[in-house]
């Protein structure tokens, strides 16, 4: 997806009020610049691989903590949390294994969103 897809789709989530209620805290933002950015991606890859591609979750909209990672914050807030919210605000189909491509337009998504938080 392109750029212009990526941030229609950031404005159409900062318009809801459960998505935009996510936010960095200093902690985060701390974490972000011990961790590096670089860093951050690699562990959204990682998060997106283990936890969101999967063919079937067992447990599908409860594997996303709320706190206490960068990325699991910017899950929520940009709906890559779960397959309901990936169909629901991606249409990304659920029940298959998400393909590279897939994946990485949602690390992209939530990269997006980590750097507009950091800022």
């Amino acid at each position: 997806m392109n750029e212009k897809y990526i941030q229609d789709k950031l404005n159409a989530l900062s318009k809801s009020k459960f998505r935009s209620s996510f936010h960095l805290k200093k902690k985060d933002i701390e974490y972000i610049d011990k961790k590096g950015i670089n860093t951050i991606k690699s562990h959204a890859f990682d998060f997106i691989e283990k936890r969101i591609a999967p063919q079937y979750i067992k447990n599908d909209g409860k594997q996303t903590p709320t706190k206490n990672h960068p990325v699991f914050i910017a899950q929520h807030a940009t709906a890559t949390c779960c397959r309901n919210c990936l169909y629901k605000w991606h249409h990304i189909q659920k029940n298959k294994q998400l393909n590279q491509e897939e994946q990485e337009y949602i690390v992209k998504v939530i990269m997006e969103w980590i750097k507009k938080e950091y800022k």
